[in-house]
């Protein structure tokens, strides 16, 4: 099994929040040793500060103690379902459980990136973790599916996609319905003007232009929560 990647560390935070307790780089590797028994030599706890090395998930977890910190603050911005789980300090045993899912299986789908939960599980990982529905997106890896969703949305009968969108963002159907009906009409009122261009100007490339950036239209119009 290949080694889980280090979570996406904020040397510059880690340095001013070490700096601003008055703290060493030697307090914090004695901090890390003494509180979480984490052998951790000072030249290291630098090394990280310097963003020439970043520590691993249960060393981050450990650094947010000994700084007084949430591991969020030590994060850049957390784009797997592992990152968003760590930066909210939740272990994988007690997230599994929230869930209502085997740890085994939630492991899985954290090793592998990919979330595999019915709807009920979905929503109880975006209300575990408290994620707005872009950050679920993110966690979830569905993105490109959501993407997907929107396309067929604008470009069919927006009316059948209203349920898919708000489950997929975990939100009631009320939340999503005005942006997919505005959607469709402005996708449609491009391909209208451009079809009246004719054949040889730019028929078509308004409406296609529009489907690259669905989802950033999605979000102008549903803000995030």
């Amino acid at each position: 099994m290949p080694s889980t990647p280090p979570p996406p560390f904020n040397a510059p935070a880690a340095r001013r929040l070490r700096e601003a307790l008055g703290m060493t780089p030697g307090h914090v590797a004695y901090g890390l040793h003494a509180q979480y028994g984490i052998h951790v030599a000072p030249d290291i706890v630098v090394a990280w500060e310097r963003g020439m090395l970043a520590p691993a998930s249960h060393e981050l977890t450990a650094l947010a103690g000994v700084l007084w910190c949430a591991p969020a603050d030590l994060l850049g911005a957390a784009r797997s379902l592992r990152e968003h789980r760590i930066a909210r300090a939740v272990g994988q045993e007690e997230l599994a459980r929230r869930v209502g899912m085997d740890v085994s299986a939630y492991r899985t789908m954290e090793d592998r990136d990919r979330w595999r939960g019915n709807a009920r599980q979905t929503a109880a990982l975006a209300e575990a973790l408290a994620l707005s529905p872009r950050e679920l997106l993110t966690a979830t890896g569905r993105t490109e599916e959501f993407a997907e969703l929107l396309r067929s949305a604008v470009t069919t009968r927006w009316q059948a996609y209203v349920r898919p969108v708000a489950k997929a963002l975990a939100v009631p159907k009320g939340q999503v319905e005005s942006a997919l009906q505005q959607m469709h009409a402005d996708y449609q009122a491009r391909m209208v003007t451009t079809s009246s261009w004719g054949a040889s100007g730019g028929s078509g490339q308004a409406g296609k232009e529009y489907l690259e950036l669905v989802v950033d239209h999605f979000w102008e119009l549903a803000p995030d929560q």
